[in-house]
């Protein structure tokens, strides 16, 4: 009995392993839980669109670390437990007290902490139902770590649990693998993200382009008439090309002082309330509002139309 209670690097290893995995799998179930909550119910005080993509990102590594290290976890539980009942002296094991102990303190104390933050975020004002759904979501994962590590502690105590933890486990893996699935419908898949990827580089070369138009006019008092004039030997700007087919994006010069830059894009940008997105150009109706000052954009060909205030980006002396 003696000689089984002492630890070797094998079972060192198992439960390290084990409590690191678990560890990941609730952080990252919890961080993918956070973020359904903040696009389903999103705070017009707080969610900009650059927060929600960060949230759609924040999605993505959940799912993809949770894909990978829940199973890992499943799995060195289920052989942990195959060897307790096989060798029981096992669960007397110093390192497996020590670390499921360790494993109810620090989530003890991590509840605390999200806790906290989430009241301080109310003070704030944040959503009264987001508030409310944060809350339910740290106690459920705090609920079902302590009910199970409780339970795998005086497994002896409470024998008559054994049917009961065992459908709370299923209950708890089906729960999920529901939710791991829905983060792929929430964010898309590859090749939508690809592309929407691609969407963001041409508008980011637009905003260089434009940036580079105004500075070549503030130098020269006249717009360029193509992309080429704003190439510099000196300073070792070339315009960017589309990132998809190489192709030049199209710029052409409206007056004195409108421009307008266009791109062939494949997906629609995120839609905010009272914004105004580019529609695809209709050749026989051309139509290039005027108040439109964003880079927001539908799918297809289109052009943002761009005047300089002279006021505004005169030369500084």
């Amino acid at each position: 009995m003696e000689e089984i209670k002492k630890t070797g690097p094998r079972d060192v290893f198992l439960h390290l392993l084990a409590i690191i995995t678990l560890y990941f799998s609730a952080i990252n179930f919890g961080v993918l839980l956070f973020q359904y909550i903040n696009l389903w119910l999103p705070d017009p005080l707080n969610d900009f669109p650059f927060q929600l993509d960060a949230a759609r990102q924040l999605i993505r590594w959940a799912v993809a670390t949770l894909v990978i290290v829940f199973p890992v976890y499943l799995w060195i539980s289920r052989f942990l437990n195959q060897e307790i009942k096989q060798i029981p002296e096992k669960k007397e094991l110093r390192t497996r007290k020590w670390l499921l102990y360790f494993t109810l303190f620090t989530a003890a104390v991590v509840i605390i902490g999200d806790l906290v933050s989430l009241v301080y975020n109310f003070l704030q004002g944040e959503l009264t139902l987001r508030f409310i759904l944060k809350i339910l979501v740290v106690l459920l994962i705090a609920v079902a770590v302590f009910a199970y590590y409780l339970w795998n502690l005086r497994r002896e105590q409470f024998v008559k649990w054994d049917k009961m933890m065992k459908i709370f486990v299923q209950a708890v893996i089906a729960i999920v693998a529901i939710i791991i699935i829905s983060g792929f419908f929430m964010v898309g898949s590859p090749q939508s993200e690809r592309l929407k990827r691609f969407d963001e580089k041409r508008i980011s070369d637009l905003q260089n382009i434009q940036g580079q138009t105004i500075s070549f006019w503030q130098q020269k008092n006249h717009l360029p008439q193509n992309l080429d004039e704003l190439k510099d030997s000196i300073s070792g700007y070339v315009p960017p090309q589309d990132p998809e087919n190489r192709t030049s994006y199209e710029y052409r010069v409206i007056g004195d002082l409108e421009f307008e830059l266009c791109a062939n894009f494949k997906t629609k940008s995120i839609n905010q309330e009272n914004s105004v997105v580019a529609e695809p150009i209709d050749y026989a109706k051309p139509y290039y509002p005027d108040t439109f000052n964003n880079w927001q954009h539908n799918e297809g060909h289109i052009c943002f139309n761009r005047i300089i205030d002279p006021e505004l980006y005169k030369k500084k002396d």
